[in-house]
């Protein structure tokens, strides 16, 4: 009974060792066309060019994924900044539905900064592959970010009576024209009230439009 123990345990281990390889070899495929992917887009990096950044044989790759198009599909969604930007919201209070949102974007800018990563991957999706993978994108995030925007369908939020799903593409669409325009707009010649625009001021806008009321 004892060797039978021994065998079997020994066997699982291999088995643990083996699974934890393969997710390391993955890992550094997907590390190494993401740098590949921002250095030179999407279309100029081959698959022979990841697997000698990952340091893996051309064969190897395909023991993880069917293609290049495969290994873009799964960065666009470990990568997406909603995987941080969402957490972020759903721990900030307030109370008002606005001071939520401008908790949220002072919480926001705080911790995204300036980085322009996830803005080129954006544009490759976009420009290269003609936006196919965002469907997955979609599926992937929607359920995440249908509890906090359902904050903004209470009576006593304040927001007019907008579809949930309209509500969605202009809450994610703000936020993310905000960082696509902050990454357009470094040049010291632009003047600064472009270049050092807050998230919080953009949020302003997205809040109350640029109408006056009639009161004002």
């Amino acid at each position: 009974i004892k060797t039978n123990v021994r065998s079997f345990l020994l066997e699982e281990l291999m088995t643990l060792d083996t699974l934890s390889k393969g997710k390391r070899t993955r890992q550094a495929i997907e590390d190494a066309a993401y740098e590949l992917f921002l250095e030179q887009g999407y279309s100029a990096t081959s698959m022979r060019q990841i697997a000698e950044r990952a340091g893996v044989a051309l064969g190897g790759i395909y023991n993880h994924f069917a293609g290049k198009d495969e290994i873009f599909q799964e960065l666009i969604i470990d990568q997406h900044p909603y995987l941080k930007i969402l957490p972020i919201i759903q721990n900030v209070s307030g109370n008002s539905m606005e001071e939520v949102i401008r908790n949220s974007a002072c919480a926001l800018q705080d911790e995204l900064g300036d980085d322009p990563a996830f803005i080129k991957l954006m544009f490759i999706e976009v420009v290269e592959v003609k936006g196919k993978h965002f469907r997955k994108l979609y599926d992937t995030l929607f359920p995440q970010v249908l509890p906090i925007l359902q904050r903004f369908t209470t009576p006593e939020s304040g927001v007019r009576d907008i579809p949930l799903p309209q509500l969605v593409r202009a809450f994610i669409g703000s936020i993310m024209s905000f960082y696509l325009t902050q990454y357009l707009m470094t040049s010291p010649e632009l003047p600064s009230e472009l270049r050092e625009m807050r998230l919080e001021e953009y949020m302003d806008i997205f809040l109350h439009g640029i109408l006056k009321s009639k009161e004002q």
